[in-house]
């Protein structure tokens, strides 16, 4: 018998920190309409994410997924780095 694993959320931001050890801050940007003009506005999320290997750099878009809590501020960790920062 497989074992499947829950539908988890996926997110792809950028990192905005790696100061710390193994983790990193991934800044997410998602557009939302107004609910009374209609207009497209910007909104940003900040999420602490979990990187095992330290590979991030500040600048690198990365995909990020849900996972149980690690810290008082992190339930994300890496999954993969999409494009390196330049």
């Amino acid at each position: 018998m497989e074992l499947k694993r829950n539908l988890r959320k996926e997110r792809t931001g950028l990192v905005l920190s790696n100061k710390m050890d193994k983790s990193v801050v991934v800044s997410v940007l998602r557009k939302v309409k107004h609910p009374k003009y209609g207009k497209f506005v910007l909104k940003t999320s900040k999420f602490m994410a979990h990187d095992e290997k330290q590979e991030c750099n500040i600048g690198d878009k990365v995909k990020i997924q849900e996972t149980r809590p690690l810290s008082k501020n992190k339930c994300w960790r890496l999954v993969e780095i999409i494009e390196r920062a330049k």
